[in-house]
Protein backbone atom coordinates (compact mmCIF):
# COMPACT_ATOMS: atom_id res chain seq x y z
CA UNK A 1 0.00 0.00 0.00
CA UNK A 2 1.23 3.48 -0.81
CA UNK A 3 2.24 5.71 2.09
CA UNK A 4 -0.54 8.27 2.44
CA UNK A 5 1.01 10.05 5.43
CA UNK A 6 4.09 11.66 3.88
CA UNK A 7 5.05 12.89 0.43
CA UNK A 8 8.76 12.73 -0.31
CA UNK A 9 9.78 15.35 -2.89
CA UNK A 10 10.94 13.95 -6.22
CA UNK A 11 14.03 16.08 -6.84
CA UNK A 12 17.78 15.42 -7.06
CA UNK A 13 18.64 16.93 -3.69
CA UNK A 14 21.97 15.93 -2.12
CA UNK A 15 21.85 12.83 0.08
CA UNK A 16 22.27 14.82 3.29
CA UNK A 17 19.23 16.99 2.51
CA UNK A 18 16.01 15.44 3.78
CA UNK A 19 12.52 16.75 3.15
CA UNK A 20 8.87 15.77 3.27
CA UNK A 21 5.33 17.11 3.16
CA UNK A 22 2.56 15.76 5.35
CA UNK A 23 -0.94 14.90 4.17
CA UNK A 24 -4.19 14.77 6.11
CA UNK A 25 -3.63 11.07 6.94
CA UNK A 26 -1.98 9.51 9.95
CA UNK A 27 -3.10 11.62 12.92
CA UNK A 28 -5.65 11.69 15.70
CA UNK A 29 -7.62 14.91 15.09
CA UNK A 30 -11.37 14.65 14.71
CA UNK A 31 -13.40 16.22 11.89
CA UNK A 32 -13.19 18.79 10.45
CA UNK A 33 -9.44 18.65 11.22
CA UNK A 34 -9.20 14.96 10.42
CA UNK A 35 -6.76 13.64 10.93
CA UNK A 36 -3.13 14.75 10.76
CA UNK A 37 -3.61 18.44 11.53
CA UNK A 38 -0.40 20.16 12.64
CA UNK A 39 -1.78 23.67 13.06
CA UNK A 40 -2.27 24.92 16.62
CA UNK A 41 -4.17 28.02 15.43
CA UNK A 42 -7.16 26.50 13.61
CA UNK A 43 -9.46 25.52 16.49
CA UNK A 44 -8.38 21.90 16.88
CA UNK A 45 -7.95 20.37 20.35
CA UNK A 46 -4.46 21.26 21.65
CA UNK A 47 -3.91 17.68 22.83
CA UNK A 48 -4.62 16.37 19.33
CA UNK A 49 -2.21 18.84 17.74
CA UNK A 50 0.48 17.92 20.28
CA UNK A 51 -0.05 14.21 19.58
CA UNK A 52 0.16 14.81 15.83
CA UNK A 53 3.36 16.80 16.16
CA UNK A 54 4.85 14.01 18.26
CA UNK A 55 3.87 11.50 15.57
CA UNK A 56 5.40 13.72 12.92
CA UNK A 57 8.83 13.58 14.54
CA UNK A 58 8.65 9.80 14.69
CA UNK A 59 7.29 8.95 11.24
CA UNK A 60 9.38 11.54 9.38
CA UNK A 61 12.54 10.73 11.31
CA UNK A 62 13.06 14.35 12.29
CA UNK A 63 16.24 15.13 14.22
CA UNK A 64 14.51 17.87 16.25
CA UNK A 65 11.21 19.66 16.73
CA UNK A 66 10.45 21.72 13.62
CA UNK A 67 11.19 25.44 13.83
CA UNK A 68 7.55 26.47 13.49
CA UNK A 69 6.72 30.01 12.36
CA UNK A 70 3.93 32.45 13.13
CA UNK A 71 3.02 32.91 9.47
CA UNK A 72 1.67 36.31 8.42
CA UNK A 73 1.44 36.09 4.58
CA UNK A 74 4.41 38.42 4.39
CA UNK A 75 8.01 38.19 3.20
CA UNK A 76 9.98 38.04 6.47
CA UNK A 77 12.73 35.39 6.54
CA UNK A 78 14.48 34.12 9.68
CA UNK A 79 17.33 31.79 10.51
CA UNK A 80 15.65 28.63 11.80
CA UNK A 81 16.36 27.89 15.44
CA UNK A 82 15.12 26.50 18.73
CA UNK A 83 13.02 29.40 19.94
CA UNK A 84 10.52 29.59 22.81
CA UNK A 85 7.88 31.34 20.69
CA UNK A 86 7.53 31.10 16.90
CA UNK A 87 8.70 34.32 15.23
CA UNK A 88 6.45 36.22 12.84
CA UNK A 89 7.86 35.14 9.48
CA UNK A 90 6.94 33.21 6.35
CA UNK A 91 10.26 31.58 5.52
CA UNK A 92 13.28 30.17 7.29
CA UNK A 93 16.82 29.24 6.31
CA UNK A 94 19.38 26.92 7.88
CA UNK A 95 22.95 25.87 7.13
CA UNK A 96 23.27 23.74 10.28
CA UNK A 97 22.67 20.01 10.55
CA UNK A 98 19.71 18.82 12.59
CA UNK A 99 17.66 22.03 12.30
CA UNK A 100 14.25 21.51 10.69
CA UNK A 101 12.81 24.37 8.63
CA UNK A 102 9.02 24.19 8.40
CA UNK A 103 5.94 25.97 7.09
CA UNK A 104 2.27 25.04 7.28
CA UNK A 105 -0.22 25.32 4.41
CA UNK A 106 -3.73 24.43 3.30
CA UNK A 107 -3.83 25.86 -0.29
CA UNK A 108 -0.91 28.32 -0.13
CA UNK A 109 2.26 27.24 -1.91
CA UNK A 110 5.14 25.77 0.10
CA UNK A 111 8.53 26.02 -1.61
CA UNK A 112 11.54 24.00 -0.50
CA UNK A 113 15.04 25.22 -1.34
CA UNK A 114 18.45 23.63 -1.08
CA UNK A 115 21.95 24.37 -2.30
CA UNK A 116 23.09 21.88 -4.92
CA UNK A 117 26.09 21.11 -2.67
CA UNK A 118 23.83 20.51 0.35
CA UNK A 119 25.35 23.35 2.38
CA UNK A 120 22.05 25.05 3.25
CA UNK A 121 18.29 24.64 3.03
CA UNK A 122 15.22 26.84 3.29
CA UNK A 123 11.44 26.77 3.06
CA UNK A 124 8.92 29.49 2.21
CA UNK A 125 5.17 29.89 2.65
CA UNK A 126 3.94 31.58 -0.52
CA UNK A 127 0.29 32.46 -0.63
CA UNK A 128 -0.57 35.01 -3.29
CA UNK A 129 0.15 37.92 -0.91
CA UNK A 130 3.55 36.59 0.09
CA UNK A 131 4.35 35.67 -3.49
CA UNK A 132 3.46 39.16 -4.73
CA UNK A 133 5.33 40.64 -1.77
CA UNK A 134 8.56 38.89 -2.68
CA UNK A 135 8.84 36.08 -0.14
CA UNK A 136 10.63 33.81 -2.63
CA UNK A 137 13.14 36.49 -3.57
CA UNK A 138 13.66 37.34 0.11
CA UNK A 139 14.34 33.67 0.90
CA UNK A 140 16.92 33.46 -1.88
CA UNK A 141 18.54 36.67 -0.62
CA UNK A 142 18.86 35.15 2.86
CA UNK A 143 20.79 32.17 1.47
CA UNK A 144 24.55 32.35 1.00
CA UNK A 145 24.50 30.15 -2.12
CA UNK A 146 24.32 31.88 -5.52
CA UNK A 147 20.81 31.59 -6.98
CA UNK A 148 22.05 29.60 -9.96
CA UNK A 149 23.27 26.89 -7.58
CA UNK A 150 19.97 26.56 -5.69
CA UNK A 151 17.23 24.08 -6.50
CA UNK A 152 13.59 24.58 -5.58
CA UNK A 153 10.67 22.19 -5.21
CA UNK A 154 7.10 23.49 -5.36
CA UNK A 155 4.89 21.59 -2.93
CA UNK A 156 1.14 20.91 -2.89
CA UNK A 157 -0.98 24.05 -3.40
CA UNK A 158 -4.31 25.01 -4.89
CA UNK A 159 -4.29 24.18 -8.59
CA UNK A 160 -4.84 26.46 -11.59
CA UNK A 161 -8.37 25.20 -12.22
CA UNK A 162 -9.51 25.92 -8.67
CA UNK A 163 -7.77 29.14 -7.59
CA UNK A 164 -10.24 31.92 -8.35
CA UNK A 165 -9.10 35.48 -7.63
CA UNK A 166 -10.36 39.00 -8.25
CA UNK A 167 -9.09 41.77 -10.52
CA UNK A 168 -7.04 43.25 -7.68
CA UNK A 169 -4.91 40.11 -7.35
CA UNK A 170 -4.21 39.91 -11.08
CA UNK A 171 -3.39 43.62 -11.22
CA UNK A 172 -0.93 43.26 -8.35
CA UNK A 173 1.13 40.71 -10.29
CA UNK A 174 0.74 42.26 -13.74
CA UNK A 175 1.76 45.71 -12.48
CA UNK A 176 5.09 44.24 -11.39
CA UNK A 177 5.53 41.98 -14.42
CA UNK A 178 3.34 42.38 -17.50
CA UNK A 179 4.08 38.85 -18.70
CA UNK A 180 2.55 37.46 -15.49
CA UNK A 181 -0.80 37.97 -17.24
CA UNK A 182 -0.22 34.58 -18.83
CA UNK A 183 -0.79 32.93 -15.45
CA UNK A 184 -4.40 34.18 -15.32
CA UNK A 185 -7.42 32.89 -17.26
CA UNK A 186 -10.68 34.85 -17.40
CA UNK A 187 -13.34 32.93 -15.49
CA UNK A 188 -16.33 35.24 -15.00
CA UNK A 189 -16.79 39.01 -14.81
CA UNK A 190 -14.09 40.42 -12.54
CA UNK A 191 -12.79 36.99 -11.63
CA UNK A 192 -9.80 34.98 -12.84
CA UNK A 193 -8.32 31.54 -12.41
CA UNK A 194 -4.73 31.97 -11.23
CA UNK A 195 -1.87 29.53 -11.66
CA UNK A 196 0.17 30.03 -8.50
CA UNK A 197 2.72 27.49 -9.71
CA UNK A 198 3.33 29.45 -12.92
CA UNK A 199 3.63 32.70 -10.97
CA UNK A 200 6.17 31.15 -8.61
CA UNK A 201 8.21 29.55 -11.40
CA UNK A 202 8.31 32.87 -13.23
CA UNK A 203 9.64 34.70 -10.19
CA UNK A 204 12.20 32.00 -9.42
CA UNK A 205 13.47 31.93 -12.99
CA UNK A 206 13.76 35.73 -13.06
CA UNK A 207 15.84 35.44 -9.89
CA UNK A 208 18.19 33.01 -11.62
CA UNK A 209 16.91 29.71 -10.21
CA UNK A 210 16.82 27.16 -13.04
CA UNK A 211 16.65 23.90 -11.09
CA UNK A 212 12.87 23.76 -10.56
CA UNK A 213 10.80 20.74 -9.59
CA UNK A 214 7.29 19.84 -8.35
CA UNK A 215 4.20 21.97 -8.83
CA UNK A 216 1.77 19.33 -10.04
CA UNK A 217 -0.73 18.83 -7.20
CA UNK A 218 -4.02 20.48 -6.22
CA UNK A 219 -4.97 20.73 -2.57
CA UNK A 220 -8.51 21.84 -3.49
CA UNK A 221 -9.46 18.91 -5.74
CA UNK A 222 -7.43 16.17 -4.04
CA UNK A 223 -9.88 16.11 -1.15
CA UNK A 224 -8.84 12.72 0.25
CA UNK A 225 -5.20 13.69 0.56
CA UNK A 226 -4.95 17.38 1.43
CA UNK A 227 -6.47 20.04 3.65
CA UNK A 228 -7.92 23.01 1.74
CA UNK A 229 -9.00 26.25 3.36
CA UNK A 230 -10.70 27.42 0.17
CA UNK A 231 -12.73 24.23 -0.04
CA UNK A 232 -13.61 23.62 3.61
CA UNK A 233 -13.07 26.80 5.63
CA UNK A 234 -12.43 25.19 9.01
CA UNK A 235 -9.75 22.61 8.36
CA UNK A 236 -6.28 21.42 9.31
CA UNK A 237 -2.81 22.30 8.06
CA UNK A 238 -0.11 20.27 6.33
CA UNK A 239 3.58 20.83 7.01
CA UNK A 240 6.44 21.10 4.53
CA UNK A 241 9.80 20.37 6.15
CA UNK A 242 13.45 20.35 5.11
CA UNK A 243 16.68 19.76 7.04
CA UNK A 244 20.29 18.72 6.69
CA UNK A 245 21.02 15.32 8.17
CA UNK A 246 24.16 14.91 10.26
CA UNK A 247 26.75 12.95 8.29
Amino acid sequence: MADLTLIRPDWPAPAAVRSCVTTRHGGVSRPPWDSFNLGAHVGDAPAAVAANRHRLRRIAGLPAEPAWLDQTHGAEVVEAGDWAEPPAADASVSHRTGVVCAVMTADCLPVLFCAVNGAEVAVAHAGWRGLAGGVLEATLAAMATPNGEIMAWLGPAIGPRAFEVGDEVRQRFVAADGDAAGAFVAHRPGRWLADIYALARRRLRKAGVTHLFGGDRCTYTERDLFFSYRRDGTTGRMASLIWIEAR
